[in-house]
C-alpha cells in the first residue's frame, strides 16, 4: 500500500506544527484552509494516517506519533538515501 499525497501533505505539515509531544492544536478548518483540502479530503486523509499509525486524532487535537518505522527503514538501507515516496511506502507496508 501506498500513502496518498495528501495524506503526506497533512503528515507533514502536522509534524511541522506540532509541539515537543507531538501534538497540533489547529482546527480542523485551519488545516483544511492551509492544505486547500475541503472538509471530506481532510476527514478521508486523517483516517488513513490513522489507519497507517501515523497519527492519533481526538477532536480538536492531533498527535504525530513515534517514527520507529522509518528508523528502522533507515536501518535496513544504511548509507542509501530513500525519497519520501519510498519511505511512506514503506510504512503504509509495514501497516498492512
Amino acid at each position: 500500500m501506498i500513502i496518498t499525497l495528501t495524506a503526506a501533505a497533512l503528515y507533514l505539515f502536522l509534524v511541522t506544527v506540532a509541539d515537543a509531544r507531538g501534538l497540533s492544536y489547529y482546527s480542523d478548518r485551519a488545516v483544511s484552509q492551509r492544505l486547500d483540502m475541503d472538509a471530506s479530503t481532510l476527514a478521508q486523509t486523517r483516517k488513513e494516517l490513522i489507519r497507517i499509525g501515523l497519527i492519533a486524532y481526538q477532536s480538536p487535537l492531533y498527535q504525530a506519533l513515534d517514527l520507529d518505522t522509518l528508523i528502522e527503514a533507515a536501518n535496513r538501507y544504511p548509507g542509501q538515501l530513500q525519497s519520501l515516496a519510498q519511505i511512506f511506502k514503506q510504512i503504509g507496508e509495514g501497516a498492512s
